[in-house]
């Protein structure tokens, strides 16, 4: 050992704070909201206020949408419990394992509790993915081949495609189809604010009500594994229990927004079609539409027939 390092095998992985692909949406969609923050001084009026409030609100639905696939806490569970932490070793540590699902795979955390015990820093999380184009199976026998702690490969094997569990095919096919019918719902979004820049408002709404409409088909998806009877998952003298996580939820509140944003612009079109102009600010084209013309030219010959 040199200082504690074992020279010749790999160094023990680090414990994933957040996802890379997660930070590159929130960044892009900031600068997005940024720009826009440096042009709205711009804007005279109440219409400066409707502007902010359109953008940050349209931003935050396309942000979620996008974000949520990347996520891992559609379903998550944690549990604190004295067990073994290698294989073929009696020893026994205290410390948290976690169990977080999202729509490409599994995050399996284990936190020593405290962090420092047996001569060793345990903080892990390890991804399985199950997306297609991914093999489990393969990333599970890896973890093997690695020697992970005993708990994370108990819990991984759970979701394999040859435990007796059978969940794999489920959590893969829910995840599948919950990803696609976002990924459409992002499309309606942009469609949407497509429409909004136009005179046509309430397509605009229409549209939102599509957007809400394929959120909750994704939900419905990814519920969907509630189906098949979930194996327990035993550790030591605790039993590790999932449920539904903050993307899960999160994913609902959005679109419920949007079935709410979009009956409301549907309902004041009916009702009130002058305070959603003024709203979207479109209280010029009714300026343009019924503007007078300075100078009209009438041909005499088609007066005297009366045409």
């Amino acid at each position: 050992l040199f200082d504690g390092v074992y020279p010749f095998y790999p160094q023990q992985r680090k414990a994933a704070v957040f996802d890379i692909r997660t930070i590159i949406v929130i960044v892009v969609f900031l600068t997005l909201a940024c720009i826009f923050l440096l042009i709205i001084p711009g804007i005279r009026g109440r219409a400066r206020l409707y502007w902010t409030l359109r953008v940050l609100l349209s931003l935050f639905v396309g942000v979620v949408i996008v974000v949520v696939q990347f996520t891992g806490d559609w379903e998550t569970g944690w549990v604190q419990a004295n067990t073994s932490y290698k294989s073929f070793s009696h020893v026994q540590v205290n410390a948290d394992i976690g169990l977080h699902i999202g729509l490409a795979g599994v995050n399996v955390t284990l936190r020593g509790n405290p962090m420092n015990q047996i001569n060793e820093t345990i903080n892990y999380n390890e991804h399985f993915p199950w997306n297609f184009g991914a093999d489990y199976d393969r990333s599970y026998s890896q973890g093997l081949e690695k020697g992970l702690p005993s708990p994370i490969l108990y819990v991984a094997e759970k979701f394999s495609t040859q435990s007796p569990c059978a969940v794999h095919r489920q959590y893969r096919i829910a995840g599948h189809y919950a990803s696609a019918t976002l990924w459409v719902a992002f499309c309606t979004w942009i469609i949407s604010n497509i429409l909004f820049s136009m005179p046509v408002l309430v397509y605009g709404g229409y549209m939102l009500l599509v957007t809400g409409a394929f959120m909750i088909f994704s939900l419905l998806s990814f519920s969907t594994v509630r189906n098949s009877p979930m194996c327990l998952i035993q550790i030591g003298t605790e039993t590790l229990h999932v449920a539904y996580g903050g993307s899960f939820w999160l994913m609902l509140a959005i679109g419920l927004l949007c079935f709410v944003a979009g009956i409301t612009i549907v309902a004041m079109h009916h009702l009130s079609l002058d305070l959603l102009k003024a709203f979207f600010d479109r209280h010029e084209d009714k300026a343009e539409e019924y503007q007078e013309m300075p100078e009209v030219f009438v041909n005499p010959h088609f007066v005297n027939k009366g045409l």
